[in-house]
């Protein structure tokens, strides 16, 4: 199907182009949005009578794109999650989850702008483009953690295989100093009981020789 852009659509073309696309593409997506028309004559004809109101639009959406891309850009943003040891989530972070997540931090943004190349289903710092425009495209980071602890320390550069790691380190430490103490409680009872036998030995009558 050919259909006339209303506006710069990625990997397709600019405003006022004629392209050709699949009619499913067309019919669920380009048309409904309205970012796009049937190519035909009376579509052209509306196309270049409205084409300057539609650059102004176009121009002033892009502005205030801008400007909250300015802000948006390199933001991190926290998100809890329940998942194993070993930093599998249980279920996946999805478009809406990072709309959300930015949005409770005072930037209001559609899910539908939000575009993950790959399920987020681990632990960790994953980085997510947001269109904010079609000409207007910025990178934002969710923090996906257990607790807001663990956010904090992964934020700092640390992993989760790294946290693991330093947990059973001290795990291990722990039990090593308890083991230690109970090895010095045990020589201290040692020691303790050694003690009246040698006092005794150090009363004892020296024997018969004062008779002699």
């Amino acid at each position: 199907m050919d259909v006339i852009l209303l506006e710069r659509v990625a990997k397709l073309g600019q405003m006022g182009e004629v392209v050709s696309v699949k009619e499913g593409y067309a019919r669920n997506y380009l048309l409904p949005q309205k970012k796009a028309l049937r190519a035909n004559e009376a579509n052209l004809a509306t196309f270049e009578t409205q084409k300057a109101q539609l650059e102004a639009r176009n121009l002033e959406t892009k502005k205030e794109a801008d400007a909250l891309g300015a802000k948006l850009d390199g933001q991190q943003f926290i998100v809890i999650r329940s998942a194993s040891d070993a930093g599998s989530l249980y279920g996946s972070v999805t478009t809406r989850d990072a709309a959300d997540a930015a949005t409770a931090e005072g930037f209001s943004i559609d899910r539908k702008q939000v575009a993950l190349t790959a399920p987020i289903k681990e632990l960790g710092l994953h980085d997510v483009i947001v269109n904010l425009h079609p000409e207007v495209e910025v990178t934002i980071q969710l923090n996906v953690a257990r607790s807001p602890e663990e956010a904090e320390l992964q934020a700092s550069g640390k992993s989760i295989q790294e946290l693991a790691a330093e947990e059973e380190a001290q795990a291990e430490f722990e039990i090593s100093e308890l083991f230690d103490d109970i090895g010095a409680a045990q020589l201290d009872d040692l020691e303790g009981d050694d003690a009246p036998a040698q006092e005794a030995e150090e009363e004892a009558p020296a024997g018969e020789d004062d008779d002699d």
